[in-house]
């Protein structure tokens, strides 16, 4: 071979050598080029694949929406038809007690709540003690309407509204104030969340129509007129502070009392303690329940709860002799031993060991006295008396929830002698209080009541239950002992106030407690014609006036802070008198 071929042929095969190389780069980059994209197409196809999935999800949310049952509007008008307006209500002169508040509640419609969790977290930041749970499980309750928080302020209104939540709104609400608090609770009562009464004459007013007002959404954004009390909120304020001073001074487990119109039979004041702040009728305690204590507060003992009234009932058994004419003024009655009946000793507090007149037997308050002039009448007549005085049947007034007095089931001997005295009975004492102001009124029983009355409105529901010369005679007792007796405590120089003690041993689980009294005293004035009957309870004192425990020292001395600053506000003037007037007069 020639050395010109050997060259041709070493510059062919280094041609084709470069050639097989080229090839093969050329597909490498071929393969890798096909790779990416094969990889970009997946990633395309995720993509579209993820909108897909979102656009679906958004799309079954939206066809759930539109399928979802509507919110029930209808529902929701009820709940706030059920917090309605309510009337205002005013003192005899004019004075606001009650009134409604505009408010709105915060309610969510948990079909349309997306999240729940962020829901939760954003109202807790304007919310003080959200209640997180609650909270959660009514957003997830799937339901067409929750109420979250009732009776917001427009601040808060306001900063959730700032929030930008979906699926929660507002709806108008009113809400009950009570500007004087405390003051009045056991009148005034109190409403619920809905507004609805639920205590005292606020339960009245739903008694007598507002309730099916509401019922037919008719009380919204209609003007009512003010429901107009016979309380007369400066005195009020008097007798509810007299009452709570005297519970902490004497350490008593309550107090309470009543001023009464005696020809009217209106409640001017009535104040019972411990009491509440209907404003806030319930609290919370810090371990989220309820604080049963506070609502004890809630218990009005003037007129819900029963006593036995002690002495006060002497009053009423030496009437009952007058009236029936066993005894007069100038009666004697042998109080020189104890009565000994059926196992029992009937003896006098610090007795007098000798015949007593009857005036004598009201200033000492002789139970031997008494129960001699209950023997002279009988046992039918004493029941019949204290019938007609309405001491023995419920009450009928204004206020709801009125206790029904206790008596035994068959009265015997025994029964007449103690109860002459105020023991085996028990009254509430308002009815005690009303049966006081015959006594003072010229015989007539009055109905009490917590509305405004006329004098001739007054007539048309009284009922004569004494002759006019039994009310003259015990108008004279009662300023006996006021100006002799254990009333002296009680007088206020210039009112002429006179009236009766009640000092009984507690019943506790059906026994009597030695050393446990239920104190009470029940006074009049002025005593030339007595206007008012004023009648103060205490019970349990720890201690009184000067150490004593008896109604004398307790009872007595509250009556005299309560007249002492409620008499000018009730039009009476005080009157010192001349050497030589009278001590009695006015026959009415």
């Amino acid at each position: 071979m020639s050395m010109m071929s050997l060259a041709v042929r070493l510059k062919c095969r280094a041609h084709f050598s470069v050639m097989r190389s080229g090839s093969r780069k050329n597909g490498v980059n071929v393969g890798t080029a096909a790779r990416r994209r094969n990889q970009a197409r997946q990633r395309v196809g995720i993509l579209i694949a993820g909108f897909a999935a979102v656009f679906l999800t958004v799309s079954a949310r939206l066809v759930q929406y539109g399928l979802a049952k509507p919110v029930d509007t209808a529902s929701i008008d009820r709940k706030v038809h059920a917090a309605a307006s309510r009337p205002d209500i005013i003192d005899r002169n004019g004075e606001l007690l009650a009134t409604d508040l505009n408010m709105v509640s915060l309610y969510a419609e948990p079909r349309k709540i997306v999240d729940a969790d962020e829901v939760v977290e954003k109202l807790a930041t304007v919310i003080p003690n959200l209640d997180w749970r609650d909270t959660h499980r009514k957003l997830r309750s799937g339901t067409a309407f929750q109420w979250l928080r009732r009776q917001l302020n427009p601040k808060q209104q306001a900063d959730i509204l700032a929030l930008g939540i979906p699926g929660i709104g507002f709806r108008p609400e009113k809400r009950r104030f009570y500007p004087g608090g405390a003051t009045a609770s056991h009148v005034l009562g109190h409403v619920n969340v809905d507004n609805q009464g639920l205590q005292g004459m606020e339960r009245y007013i739903d008694q007598q129509g507002l309730a099916d007002l509401r019922a037919a959404g008719m009380t919204s954004n209609t003007p009512l007129e003010p429901v107009r009390l016979s309380i007369d909120i400066r005195v009020q304020n008097i007798v509810r502070e007299a009452v709570a001073r005297a519970m902490n001074t004497y350490q008593a487990e309550a107090a309470g009392a009543v001023v009464l119109d005696v020809e009217t039979g209106e409640v001017i004041a009535m104040a019972s303690v411990p009491d509440y702040d209907p404003n806030q009728p319930s609290r919370t305690l810090p371990d989220g329940t309820v604080d049963k204590e506070y609502e004890k507060g809630w218990f009005n003992r003037m007129s819900n709860a029963t006593f036995e009234m002690g002495s006060t009932f002497k009053s009423f058994t030496l009437a009952m002799g007058l009236d029936a004419g066993k005894i007069n003024l100038n009666s004697v009655v042998d109080a020189t031993r104890p009565i000994r009946m059926g196992g029992f000793t009937i003896k006098d507090f610090r007795g007098k060991h000798r015949p007593l007149t009857i005036p004598e037997v009201f200033q000492y308050s002789s139970n031997i006295g008494t129960a001699a002039v209950a023997d002279m009448v009988g046992i039918p007549g004493h029941q019949e008396f204290l019938t007609k005085l309405g001491l023995l049947s419920k009450m009928e007034t204004e206020l709801p929830g009125v206790a029904t007095p206790t008596q035994p089931r068959t009265w015997k001997k025994i029964n007449s002698v103690t109860i002459s005295f105020g023991h085996g009975v028990a009254t509430t004492p308002l009815q005690t209080a009303i049966a006081a102001a015959a006594l003072m009124n010229g015989g007539k029983l009055v109905p009490p009541t917590f509305l405004p009355r006329s004098h001739d409105e007054a007539r048309l529901v009284s009922q004569k239950v004494l002759k006019d010369t039994t009310s003259a005679d015990m108008r004279y007792l009662y300023n006996w002992n006021g100006v002799k007796g254990s009333g002296r405590n009680a007088q206020v120089q210039g009112f002429h106030v006179g009236g009766k003690t009640g000092t009984a041993d507690k019943v506790i689980n059906g026994r009597y407690a030695n050393d446990i009294n239920f104190n009470a005293f029940v006074a009049a004035f002025p005593m030339d014609k007595p206007k008012y009957i004023v009648l103060s309870i205490i019970d349990a004192p720890r201690t009184g006036e000067h150490g004593g425990r008896t109604a004398a020292s307790t009872a007595a001395p509250m009556i005299k802070a309560i007249i002492g600053r409620a008499g000018p506000l009730l039009g009476v003037e005080p009157y010192f008198g001349r050497e030589g007037d009278p001590q009695l007069v006015a026959n009415y």
